[in-house]
């Protein structure tokens, strides 16, 4: 038979907007004769809906959707499967269950419940479904067919050196007499996970000797950015189609001759790092209902690297750039700023902050009698400019994407209520060597980001002279001793054996780290683009005492 891949972009809570995405990728897809088209997992109300789920009315609006896209489809030849949610039986405790529907001849002919249920990282779904009680094939186009969602397909022994769960649905159903695999999915992107995906289906596949066909969401959903990459994989694990990765494609498959649509995708991890970065951007702007951002523009790469994500995801009409110069700020640094400026097209302002950094000192001097300038000086100068921000967004109807990297986050090299201020962290999950490798990324073709930007010690410029340095060791030494500690929870003593650093510099790191973590839970969501971001994926007490 034909199937077709539908790799949507739902949003969460949005009924009638999925519902009307559905009805229009199914209406292509019989266009293009297929038998069947697949929709994400969850497709119908979004993923993930959270305590949204707890809500009664969510539920039985899921419930009424399918029963709609079903009764306008009733004329269509094609049938159709999405994800959705239903009651959960009495006695589980639990009030949902994370379902797959066929829909066909006007009814929901089949549901297929999940029943491996994600709880670690990122995922929390044992919080609120209901696991299948049970698996059951359906017959369509003369082939005994094996429905599964997302994590149901994460447990092959053959694969997994350690498996999560003691039992396998795919094995399951093939044993059961099962002669296709089709797996709808809402599985995030982070780095090499593509790769790791696609090689876990095609073990599937070569394993049973079974065709495995995979349709996967796409979009970003808070923190989350799902990558697409939808995948259809013949008995030998090859791979006979393949959609777009970050965008909405309909793809077909043809079962017969083991035939499909191939897109064009390239395995650049750097390339979808920053598809991810503005993928995320875009749908966390304009699915909480705003078209336009505001940026702190200081001359420096992270927030060069956030104006270039920014310009792509929303356009450059919708980019606000604000410099905020102190008296400690160089003349290059806001020449650089208005050379980004021009070179991406969108509106950049000065606001000097200087006048109002003097009246703060004027205003606390006799309480700080006696005491000399620090710290405390340079945090005001990052609060003012980011009291300047908030008005701007407030002004212009702007989310502020806040500038700071995961190096920064990781240590607390930034200021809560300063550059901390804003709706999204666009960059803080990616260390700052990357961010250098990203912005070499942008400037493959042609200088977006000026050379200077990239070629300047990088330096905060809240006190005369000042560098990175004079806080924090290199980050070619400081990022690989983080991403051991953060990502991996490796122990310093590990780090510093690994990687023949001195014991005392490695702790002197992770006491950072540790102690920044109230900073961290109030900063903004971070967009996830690496195994271990901060945020949802890792929970962390704040009031506790590690030793190190």
């Amino acid at each position: 038979m034909k199937i077709a891949l539908a790799q949507i972009n739902p949003t969460i809570g949005d009924f009638d907007g999925n519902a009307r995405k559905i009805l229009d990728f199914t209406r292509q897809a019989e266009q293009g004769g297929a038998d069947l088209v697949l929709f994400p997992e969850l497709a119908v109300c979004g993923y993930p809906p959270a305590d949204l789920l707890e809500k009664p009315d969510f539920v039985a609006r899921a419930g009424q959707v399918v029963e709609e896209i079903a009764a306008q489809t009733a004329n269509s030849k094609i049938a159709v499967v999405c994800g959705y949610v239903t009651p959960a039986h009495h006695g589980t405790g639990k009030h949902v269950m994370n379902s797959a529907a066929l829909l066909r001849n006007g009814r929901v002919e089949f549901i297929q419940s999940k029943m491996l249920l994600p709880f670690y990282d990122v995922f929390d779904e044992q919080r609120y479904f209901a696991p299948a009680q049970r698996q059951r094939l359906f017959m369509l186009g003369g082939e005994q067919v094996a429905l599964t969602i997302c994590e149901d397909a994460w447990n092959d022994k053959s694969f997994w050196e350690n498996r999560l769960y003691n039992i396998d649905p795919v094995e399951e159903l093939m044993c059961a007499g099962g002669s296709i695999v089709l797996n709808i999915s809402a599985s995030p992107y982070w780095h090499s996970k593509r790769q790791t995906r696609r090689e876990m289906l095609a073990a599937i596949a070569r394993r049973h000797g079974k065709p495995v066909l995979m349709v996967n969401q796409v979009g970003g959903n808070d923190s989350l950015v799902f990558d697409g990459s939808s995948l259809a994989l013949g008995r030998n694990g090859e791979v006979i189609a393949q959609a777009k990765s970050f965008e909405e494609d309909l793809i077909f498959v043809d079962t017969r001759t083991m035939t499909g649509d191939i897109r064009p995708e390239t395995d650049s991890e750097c390339d979808a790092t920053y598809r991810a970065l503005v993928l995320g951007t875009r749908d966390y702007v304009h699915k909480c209902g705003f078209s336009k951002a505001v940026i702190g523009l200081s001359g420096g790469i992270d927030s060069a690297l956030v104006a270039v994500i920014a310009a792509e995801a929303l356009g450059k009409e919708n980019v606000l750039a604000l410099g905020m110069p102190s008296q400690y700020s160089s003349q290059g640094s806001i020449d650089d700023s208005r050379h980004l400026a021009e070179n991406l097209g969108i509106r950049f302002d000065i606001l000097p902050v200087s006048g109002l950094f003097e009246q703060y000192n004027v205003t606390l001097k006799p309480l700080f009698a006696g005491l000399k300038p620090d710290i405390t000086e340079e945090n005001i100068q990052s609060r003012i400019r980011g009291a300047l921000l908030m008005a701007a967004s407030n002004k212009f109807n702007s989310l502020v994407l806040t500038t700071g990297n995961k190096s920064e986050m990781s240590t607390g090299y930034c200021t809560l209520y300063g550059d901390m201020v804003g709706a999204l962290a666009v960059i803080g999950d990616v260390f700052k060597t990357q961010i250098y490798a990203l912005c070499r990324y942008i400037n493959r073709e042609r200088e977006v980001i000026p050379a200077a930007i990239l070629e300047k010690p990088p330096s905060a410029e809240l006190r005369p002279g000042q560098k990175d340095t004079d806080s924090l060791p290199p980050y070619d030494v400081l990022d690989p001793v983080l991403e051991a500690y953060v990502e991996r929870y490796e122990t310093p003593e590990a780090i510093a054996e690994s990687r023949n650093l001195d014991l005392e510099l490695v702790q002197r790191i992770v006491k950072l780290v540790e102690r920044s973590e109230y900073k961290r839970q109030q900063a903004a969501p971070v967009l996830k683009v690496t195994a271990k971001a901060f945020g949802m994926g890792r929970r962390f007490p704040i009031t506790a005492r590690v030793q190190v």
